[in-house]
C-alpha cells in the first residue's frame, strides 16, 4: 500500500500524516459509519474513476438506511474525489469514502453525534493478488454465516457489519485458503467475504439474489450487463452449497478483487482446477471496461482532471 500526499475531511485537503480523528469517535467505539471502495484505472482516456456516480448514490444510500445525513451533495463528494485524484498525481487508485459518526457523545444513541466525512485514495494492487486473477483463487465454505436482514441491514456497506466479514476472512486464512464463502442464514450460497460470487452451470451463469443477504455489488452489476452483452444467460437464483462443488467454472467480483477466478472450493476442484471459457470471455471484457478499451462501457468512466502543477520553487 503506498499511501498519498494528501487526503479529503469534511470539506478540506489535510496532508496524509494530519488525518485524525478523536480516540472518542463515536464510530470507532460503535460501528456507526458507512464506506465505499471505488477504483481510479489508468485507461484509455486517461485517469478515470469506474463507476463513480453508482459508488457515490450507493454510499448515500447505505447512510439513510443508518440514519446518518451526509452533509454535503453527491457532485461536491464526486469534485472532492476527482480533485484529491489529481492533486496526488495519481493514474490509478483505490478510493475510500467514508461516512461517521464523530466526537461529540457517547453512548448507543448516536444521533447527537456530528457526521464526518472522510475521502483517501492510495495505489493498492488486486486485492486476491495478481496471481489469483490469472490462475485463480482456493476458497473454504466458513463456518461463520452472513448477517441476517434479520438482525442488520445487509444491502448498507457498513463498517460494523464487515466484523463478520473478518471472522470469515481470517478463519479461511489460519485454513490455508486465500477466501471464505459465507452462506446465508438459510444455508444458501451468499458471498465471499468482500466480494460477490457467480457459479457457472450447463452454459448458464447463476448468482444469489438480493434476498440471499447479499451486498448489491457495483461489480457485480457490470458483470451480469458484461455476460448479458456477450450472449450468456444470467439467472439470479438460491444456490446450494454442493452446486459450488458441482460448477463448472466460478469466480467473484468486486471493487477490491475486480474479477477473479475460483478454482476451488473446500478442496474440490472446479471444473478442471482452471479459470474456464465463460469466465475468461467475461474477464477479458470486464478488465477492458475497468481500462477504457471498450466503447460499449466508457459511459462508466468519470475521467479524472488533469491537475494544474505547483508553481516552480523561488531560488
Amino acid at each position: 500500500m503506498k499511501q498519498a500526499d494528501l487526503i479529503w475531511m469534511n470539506g478540506e485537503f489535510v496532508k496524509w500524516e494530519d488525518a485524525k480523528v478523536h480516540v472518542l469517535t463515536h464510530g470507532l467505539h460503535y460501528g456507526t459509519g458507512v464506506f465505499e471502495g471505488v477504483r481510479c484505472y489508468d485507461t484509455e482516456i486517461g485517469p478515470a474513476v469506474f463507476r463513480h456516480l453508482d459508488h457515490i448514490d450507493r454510499l448515500f444510500k447505505s447512510a439513510e438506511l443508518y440514519y446518518m445525513p451526509i452533509p454535503f451533495d453527491r457532485g461536491r463528494l464526486r469534485q472532492a474525489t476527482l480533485e484529491l485524484i489529481a492533486r496526488n498525481g495519481m493514474r490509478s487508485c483505490y478510493i475510500r469514502p467514508i461516512v461517521f459518526r464523530g466526537y461529540g457523545t457517547m453512548g448507543l444513541f448516536p444521533l447527537d453525534a456530528p457526521v464526518d466525512v472522510t475521502i483517501a485514495v492510495w495505489e493498492w494492487g488486486s486485492y486476491l493478488g495478481d496471481e489469483g486473477k490469472a490462475n485463480g483463487i482456493r476458497a473454504k465454505v466458513s463456518s461463520w454465516r452472513r448477517i441476517s436482514p434479520d438482525s442488520l441491514i445487509p444491502h448498507a456497506k457498513a463498517t460494523g457489519q464487515y466484523l463478520n466479514s473478518i471472522l470469515a476472512k481470517i478463519e479461511s486464512h489460519k485454513a490455508g485458503y486465500e477466501e471464505a464463502i459465507l452462506l446465508d442464514d438459510h444455508g444458501y450460497v451468499c458471498e465471499g467475504s468482500g466480494e460477490n460470487i457467480f457459479v457457472v452451470r450447463d452454459g448458464r451463469i447463476l448468482t444469489p439474489p438480493q434476498t440471499a443477504s447479499i451486498l448489491d455489488g457495483i461489480n457485480r452489476r457490470s458483470a451480469i450487463q458484461i455476460a448479458g452483452d456477450l450472449g450468456y444467460e444470467v439467472v439470479e437464483r438460491d444456490i446450494a452449497r454442493a452446486e459450488l462443488y458441482l460448477a463448472d467454472e466460478a469466480f467473484v467480483t468486486g471493487t477490491a478483487a475486480e474479477l477473479t477466478p475460483i478454482r476451488e472450493v473446500d478442496d474440490h476442484p472446479i471444473g478442471d482446477g482452471r479459470p474456464g471459457p465463460v469466465t475468461r470471455a467475461v474477464q477479458t471484457t470486464f478488465e477492458d471496461a475497468l481500462h477504457g478499451r471498450d466503447e460499449r462501457y466508457r459511459h462508466w468512466l468519470d475521467p479524472v482532471p488533469v491537475a494544474a502543477k505547483p508553481p516552480a520553487a523561488v531560488a
